[in-house]
């Protein structure tokens, strides 16, 4: 049966989306996208650009080679004009319409700027471009998103980059439960439990980059990322026992044994 991951109308085998900074080398993140499968590879064009040098083409070079769609961030971006300017010129450079769009309010947590964030995404949206926002996990603010025309929305487990896995659960589960379109949880998760974790919760996919490029073996963690997301999703849609406060026999009694004493 076809359960593949859909945003914005368009389908994806795989509900893993892969960063592709801080790894150890090309070839071991060229090994971890094949290792993965993910159904795209974000990059900023802060960092990596089809014209930047040497160092940038190479790399332009390994994502035009690993053959999976693209996903420009703008990462680094800490007003609204500035994200806007950077997606444009994204969508230039990648030839491609979809953009992770980061508006960075706090340097220290880089948490995203909830107040200009949905007018970004609004302006954006408007211009012909596929939003994908990363976000916290505020009801509101992801509400205000969808209402401005997002048909996905990305919030956050933990900060990025902190591996903490998701710090407010009963947050993450209520979104969940209140909104109606695909969501992905975009940073902070460290371990692949975290992840299965999110998708047992019902959601649709994970965004992974520093738990993947940090491990000891980041080929190995991709792998072990993309098993535990299926297993996750295996999960959610098979639909878990609900929990009990006291225990429940789980042999069944055939009868009893009746046993003679002479």
């Amino acid at each position: 049966m076809n359960d593949n991951l859909v945003l914005y109308g368009e389908h994806f085998e795989s509900r893993l989306l892969l960063g592709t900074s801080r790894y150890p080398s090309p070839s071991v993140l060229t090994a971890a996208i094949e290792r993965a499968q993910p159904a795209m590879l974000t990059a900023s064009l802060r960092r990596q650009t089809a014209s930047g040098g040497e160092a940038s083409q190479s790399f332009w070079n390994l994502l035009r080679t690993a053959n999976v769609p693209v996903l420009p961030n703008t990462a680094g971006c800490h007003s609204l004009q500035e994200a806007i300017t950077t997606a444009e010129m994204a969508r230039e450079v990648f030839e491609t319409d979809w953009v992770k769009l980061e508006l960075i309010g706090d340097d220290y947590t880089l948490q995203p700027d909830t107040l200009n964030l949905p007018e970004a995404a609004r302006q954006l949206i408007q211009s012909g471009f596929k939003v994908l926002p990363y976000c916290t996990d505020d009801l509101v603010l992801c509400q205000k998103l969808v209402d401005v025309g997002c048909q996905a929305v990305m919030p956050w487990a933990a900060p990025i980059g902190t591996g903490k896995g998701p710090i407010n659960p009963y947050a993450l589960r209520t979104l969940r439960e209140r909104l109606d379109v695909p969501m992905i949880v975009d940073a902070g998760l460290g371990l692949p439990s975290h992840a299965c974790q999110v998708m047992e919760w019902g959601y649709d996919g994970v965004l992974l980059n520093t738990a993947v490029a940090l491990a000891q073996d980041p080929v190995a963690m991709a792998g072990a990322f993309a098993d535990a997301v299926r297993a996750g999703r295996s999960a959610f849609r098979a639909g878990a026992m609900q929990a009990q406060d006291s225990a429940q026999p789980s042999t069944p009694v055939l009868g009893t044994p009746f046993w003679h004493q002479g």
